[in-house]
This record gives C-alpha cells, sequence and structure tokens, in this order.
C-alpha cells in the first residue's frame, strides 16, 4: 500500500524513492510484524483466556505436558494478522507471487482455525476429521499447481512444471504436467503438516520458523534480482524479490509471538498458526521454484515429520506381523515426533527446543552455502 501510495511522490522529493528498494520495505515490514505481535499479542492472550479457549493435552503425551492444559490456544491468529497486515502495508498489491502466498496463508490458517475450535468445543485432543483436513489441504495444493501450469508467473523458465535443484547452475528437473501438480500437492500438504508436527514444544515451531522465513527471504531477493541471480547461477524470476516483504513479515510475527510462546508460554499458537506457517513455507519455496531448498531449510521440519512416519511405518508393520505387544516393544523412537523422543530421554523441554534451533540455524545456513557451492 505505502509503495503505491507513496513512490509517484518521489519526483517531489527523493525521500520516497526509498519505497523503491524491496530491502528497505522488507525491514519496515519486519519490524512492523514484531511490533504488531507485541500490541495485539496480550489483547488476544486475554480474550482467548476469558473466553476459556484453552488447550486440550493428549492423554499419551509426556506427563510434564499435562500442566499446560488449559493454557490458551489459536494464539496463530496474532502470527496471521502480524504477518498479513504488514505485508498489505509494505508489499506491492499488484504482485501475484505476494497474493499467492498470503492466499496460501489464509487458507491453510482457516482449516487450523476449524481444527482448533472443534477441539475446543468437544473438549477433546481431536478436532476436525483428518480426512476433511487433508481435503482441505490437498485442494489448496490442486489449486496451486493448476494455477502455476495455466498462469506461469515465471514464464521465463521453461518448461513451467519444473524446479530448481541446489548446487547445480541452471539445472531444471522437469516434471510431467499432471506429475508436477501431483509434487505441489505434497509439497504444501507435507510442509504445513510438518509445521503442525514440530509444534509439540513451547518455542519450537515459533522459533524454526523465523529462521527458515528468513532464509526465505534472502532466497526471494537474490532470485528477484538479474544481476545476483545470474553471479549465482539460478535462474531469474521477475517480481519475485517482493516475497521478501512477505518472509519479512512472517520472520517478524513469528520473532513477536515468540516473545508470549517461548517456555513457559502464555499462549500456543494451534492449528491456526502451524498450518497456516507451513502453508506460507511450502508456498512461498513453489514459488521461487525451491522446494528442494525448503527441505535442506527447514530440515527440523522435515525430520519430525519423518519421525512420526517411520513410528507408525514400524508400528503397523510389527503388529501385522507379530502382534501388537511385540509392535510396542520395538518402536523406533521412545515416542514421535522427534522431540518428544528427546523429552523421554530426560532431555528438559527447554534443553531440545535451543538444541533444534542451533540445528535449524544449521540447516538454513547450508541451504544458503547450496547457492555459492555449484
Amino acid at each position: 500500500m505505502l509503495y503505491h501510495l507513496l513512490v509517484p511522490l518521489a519526483k517531489q522529493h527523493i525521500l520516497f524513492n526509498l519505497f523503491t528498494y524491496i530491502s528497505f520495505r522488507a525491514a519496515g515490514a519486519t519490524v512492523t510484524a514484531l511490533l504488531l505481535a507485541f500490541v495485539v499479542g496480550p489483547w488476544v492472550i486475554r480474550t482467548l483466556r476469558d473466553r476459556r479457549v484453552g488447550q486440550v493435552i493428549r492423554a499419551e503425551g509426556p506427563a510434564s505436558h499435562q500442566e499446560k492444559r488449559g493454557t490458551p490456544t489459536m494464539g496463530g491468529l496474532i502470527i496471521l494478522l502480524a504477518t498479513v497486515a504488514p505485508t498489505l502495508l509494505w508489499a506491492r498489491l499488484d504482485s501475484r507471487y505476494v497474493l499467492v502466498a498470503m492466499g496460501a496463508t489464509l487458507w491453510m490458517g482457516a482449516i487450523g482455525f476449524v481444527d482448533d475450535y472443534l477441539k475446543i468445543v468437544r473438549g477433546k485432543s481431536q478436532g476436525l476429521v483428518a480426512r476433511w483436513k487433508l481435503a482441505g489441504q490437498v485442494t489448496f495444493g490442486l489449486a496451486l499447481g493448476l494455477l502455476l501450469l495455466l498462469w506461469p508467473l515465471a514464464p521465463n523458465i521453461q518448461p513451467v512444471a519444473s524446479t530448481q535443484v541446489p548446487l547445480f547452475k541452471y539445472w531444471l528437473l522437469p516434471f510431467w504436467p499432471p506429475l508436477y501438480v501431483l509434487f505441489v500437492t505434497v509439497v504444501v500438504t507435507g510442509s504445513s503438516n510438518a509445521v503442525n508436527l514440530t509444534d509439540g514444544l513451547d518455542g519450537l515451531a515459533t522459533g524454526l520458523t523465523a529462521i527458515a522465513a528468513g532464509a526465505f527471504a534472502i532466497f526471494a531477493y537474490l532470485f528477484g534480482r538479474f544481476d545476483a541471480s545470474r553471479y549465482l547461477g539460478v535462474y531469474f524470476l521477475p517480481g519475485a524479490g517482493e516475497l521478501t516483504i512477505f518472509c519479512g513479515a512472517l520472520m517478524g510475527a513469528a520473532l513477536g509471538f515468540l516473545w508470549f510462546n517461548a517456555h513457559p508460554a502464555q499462549v500456543f499458537m494451534g492449528d491456526t498458526g502451524a498450518l497456516a506457517i507451513g502453508g506460507a513455507l511450502g508456498t512461498v519455496a513453489i514459488l521461487l521454484k525451491a522446494e528442494f531448498l525448503l527441505l535442506i531449510a527447514g530440515g527440523v521440519f522435515a525430520a519430525e515429520a519423518v519421525s512420526v512416519l517411520l513410528q507408525t511405518g514400524a508400528y503397523r508393520w510389527h503388529r501385522r506381523r507379530r502382534g501388537k505387544e511385540y509392535a510396542d516393544a520395538h518402536r523406533v523412537f521412545r515416542m514421535a515426533p522427534l522431540h518428544h523422543h528427546f523429552e523421554k530421554l530426560g532431555w528438559p523441554e527447554p534443553q531440545v527446543v535451543m538444541r533444534f534451533y542451533i540445528l535449524g540455524v544449521l540447516c538454513a545456513a547450508i541451504a544458503l552455502a547450496t547457492l555459492k557451492v555449484r
């Protein structure tokens, strides 16, 4: 909004020329999101507490988590507001990159909101039926895949149904168009659920979100510049630089929310925030044709999701072949997702979170390093 209002005034005063710079607007969006989260956070938490919108804890979860019962949830509303509002304020509103990213965030956030609402109404850890939640995620993924095929955001990249491969200069991995739609759907759905699975400890998913969003802000800025993309040997994506503002806002919103979500948490993001964040990160990666970079930069998210798949798959396999008692005694992890495994090993919750942060920074650094190692 500010871009459209103030850039025309640059002819009268050179100061307004600042708003033509993506770096300046990205910094503005990050700071605005952080401050907005600080301002609206207490009001949202107080409103949730007054309405008794409390977290429902799984009975089979770690015993130490039972004391968190009743902590306000659906705090993801803070993240949604602190991401969308600064993006609308600082980004170009005629950017299809930005509009698609915000659409993904709001769509996934709406699914999470319904899920959280049903949990609260029923007083159980089971909210929206899994197949309906998955249906909502898959629907968006299919729509996004078809949109990118029919109206490509970067028509200069051929074939459109392709993605960039890390470590190689100008190397595209092509897809058969229907398979590309399926690929996009898997990335969006997988990313959304991976963040949701990671959101099990105070501040864990929130801090990792800030790290991943910061990394993708850098990717968006570099991919959207002709000189930088040419120097690094990656494909130039005209207009993709505007995603820097969106990623900056998401990073600022996550950091602002972390103020209230750090141990001991005053509020949980719930599925409202987790699904929205995962959908946002997955969509940004798809728009930048950097899905494999998301797998690297979001390595902790990926590890959490894989731990659940391994635990579930191994349990079902052993149970089918040797019975329930054998399956219970031969689990891959003491508890899944992965962060609960370390809790069961005796690590205090803040220690697990901090060490996962360190791994998150390492993964982001490796992803950034791939830009130069080509």
